[in-house]
């Protein structure tokens, strides 16, 4: 995953605009990129790289010779980038897929580029020659994309909200001469009700998506189950027939009798790594729900241990079920129903002694 990050009419100094775009860091610690839009005031784009494709040409905002008024900051991975070049014999510049919005956008507008996007992503797209600014996310917001915006003309936009808080100021919009905006319209090209376009499809491995000539390793989490075990089959034989020189790495939440999930590992041939097995034996159950419900309370717990020096820890763990905080417990028609409810969870969990809190050392 990348960071993007744009301001466009922020009375902010430059100071507080950098501090802002730096609240996302964690998303690409390869490099960072700030740069201000020429002859707008107050208009700049921020970009925390992690570098998958071209090494040397990509980083962000995107600019090619050919468009020198497009500005793009984009996160995401776009499956048909290159079916699309070669249909309309786009030159490319660089090897970003992204690059493919660019030579779209000029070839036909915005809305019959987004149109014609197959994958996940997230965008900002500046146009100086008609002085506005397009928002695009895909239709379930796999890539996220957060927006604040006023009245007077301010927009902040940001993969993560964070990004934005700080900011003093509490889609098509016009680019004023002070760099703020005026929203003009907002379309939505596809609805999650709609048939989604993998239903074109008739195979699973059509809609692999053609990700293995970046020179990136890469990986595949496993549970065991039906889905993850056909993603990582598929991935091994995508891997195979692109002549990759490395073994396929799959990591996993394991336990000794996990024998379906190692069954799947075993036939693919895969490295094969088993991780936080120590949270089943602190809580000394198998059960599912506890140790799912575990796994978030058992890391902020060896954090603790590791960075202060406190041994006791006071925690309300079992309050909903005792006072019957769980939305379900309204939807239940009679008191004695609730309060068999609250007495049968209460004891499942006692049983299992999930209710203590373990530090690892």
């Amino acid at each position: 995953m990348c960071g993007i990050w744009a301001l466009f009419g922020s009375n902010d100094c430059l100071s507080v605009q950098c501090l802002s775009a730096m609240k996302i860091a964690h998303r690409g610690l390869d490099a960072f990129h700030f740069e201000n839009v020429n002859g707008y005031t107050n208009c700049c784009f921020g970009f925390h790289r992690l570098a998958v494709v071209d090494q040397l040409f990509g980083m962000q905002p995107i600019r090619v010779k050919k468009y020198p008024y497009l500005w793009l900051c984009y996160n995401g991975e776009i499956y048909n980038h290159k079916k699309l070049q070669h249909h309309f014999e786009f030159e490319y510049q660089t090897k970003v897929d992204g690059e493919i919005i660019l030579h779209l956008y000029d070839k036909g507008g915005m809305e019959q580029t987004v149109c014609m996007l197959d994958g996940v992503f997230a965008f900002i797209l500046l146009d100086t020659d008609n002085k506005k600014v397009f928002l695009g996310r895909d239709t379930y917001g796999v890539r996220p994309l957060f927006k604040a915006m006023t009245e007077d003309g301010f927009l902040a936009v940001c993969s993560e909200a964070k990004g934005l808080v700080n900011l003093k100021h509490s889609m098509t919009p016009f680019i004023k001469p002070n760099g703020k905006l005026a929203l003009v319209e907002m379309v939505k090209y596809h609805h999650c009700r709609d048939e989604p376009l993998y239903a074109l499809y008739d195979s699973v491995e059509k809609l692999f998506p053609e990700m293995f000539d970046d020179g990136q390793k890469d990986c595949c989490l496993l549970s065991g189950g039906l889905d993850s075990s056909l993603l990582a089959a598929t991935l091994l034989k995508h891997l195979k027939e692109a002549q990759v020189q490395y073994p396929l790495q799959i990591f996993a939440i394991g336990m000794e009798d996990t024998t379906e999930l190692r069954k799947v590992a075993n036939h693919t041939g895969s490295e094969h790594h088993e991780v936080l097995d120590e949270v089943i034996f602190s809580l000394e159950t198998y059960d599912i729900t506890a140790v799912c419900a575990s796994v978030g309370m058992y890391l902020i717990s060896k954090y603790i241990r590791k960075n202060i020096d406190s041994v006791v820890i006071f925690s309300r763990e079992s309050s909903d079920e005792l006072t019957q905080g769980y939305i379900y417990f309204h939807k239940l028609e009679y008191l004695w129903r609730n309060r068999y409810s609250s007495n049968f969870i209460l004891k499942i969990k006692n049983c299992i002694d999930a209710i203590k809190l373990v530090f690892s050392p």
